[in-house]
């Protein structure tokens, strides 16, 4: 059986009764975690008077890894809450904690309600500009899980969701929340159109028995110049947000490793295989 779960040593030596947990905020996979982390870590950068104000921008830089893998955990209860009958039904996800009953829907509305009391604790430490700009991220990550329903975009909602770390991150140093954010934020979120596009490809057969979509049933026919598209479109939002802060064209020189990685990514890309 094709399962995102990954047996890994350090979530088989907690307690048994913890490990459906930490499945189920995905701990054995820290990717996403990542993938919230980066647009609020670039913001934070792009945002600040280097090196004037590096204390601000490493104690700020904490709070948002802390904070990341909390409410990405958070994020993924809420999905799996959402989804529990659907996740059954699809070969990846069916040994979900949730789909398979190891841990009951009111168990996991307690437990994410811990996780987004202590994300409120991290949030709380940032300016009000931020602390707003959290409180409206949360019916974007409440209703991402439906949108799979009712669109061939859910991945674009994703990107709107996952991204907003970019503008609370640029306003925990400069309330103003200049033009460079937004762009910031529309890089991100066409980073994860692309990522979460690639990602969607292992459930196409799946979801088509279903009835749920994504972009990857939208672009299945031809799917890597769309693929290309979307990344090249957030490399080209990110120099143009670095440069608007007053940062040299020589940065671009520094994206050709991103290019390099990408297109070799896209280039060894298999859509039609699971792993």
């Amino acid at each position: 059986m094709f399962t995102d779960i990954r047996q890994t040593p350090f979530i088989n030596k907690l307690p048994a009764p913890v490990q459906p947990y930490a499945y189920l905020i995905r701990l054995d996979r820290p990717i996403g975690s990542w993938l919230l982390f980066w647009p609020g870590a670039w913001a934070i950068v792009l945002a600040a008077l280097l090196p004037d104000m590096i204390v601000t921008v490493l104690f700020t830089l904490i709070l948002f890894a802390l904070g990341a893998p909390i409410m990405r955990g958070a994020g993924c209860v809420i999905n799996d809450l959402w989804d529990r009958e659907l996740d059954k039904k699809v070969e990846r996800t069916a040994q979900r904690p949730l789909a398979s009953g190891q841990v009951s829907p009111k168990a996991a509305l307690i437990f994410v309600s811990a996780l987004l009391g202590l994300g409120l604790l991290i949030l709380l430490q940032l300016p009000l500009t931020s602390v707003l700009l959290g409180f409206a991220a949360i019916p974007f990550i409440v209703l991402y899980p439906l949108m799979k329903r009712f669109t061939f975009w859910p991945q674009a909602f994703l990107g709107l969701t996952f991204n907003f770390g970019a503008l609370i991150g640029w306003a925990s140093i400069d309330i103003t929340l200049a033009y460079a954010s937004i762009i910031l934020y529309a890089a991100g979120f066409f980073w994860t159109l692309a990522y979460d596009t690639i990602y969607a490809f292992q459930d196409i057969e799946d979801d088509l028995t279903i009835g749920v979509k994504s972009t990857a049933i939208l672009f299945q026919d031809d799917p890597k110049p769309i693929i290309t598209l979307f990344y090249g479109m957030s490399l080209i939002l990110l120099s143009y947000a670095f440069i608007k802060v007053g940062g040299s064209f020589l940065f671009i020189l520094t994206l050709i490793p991103a290019l390099w990685s990408i297109g070799r990514l896209i280039y060894q890309w298999n859509p039609d295989s699971q792993e």
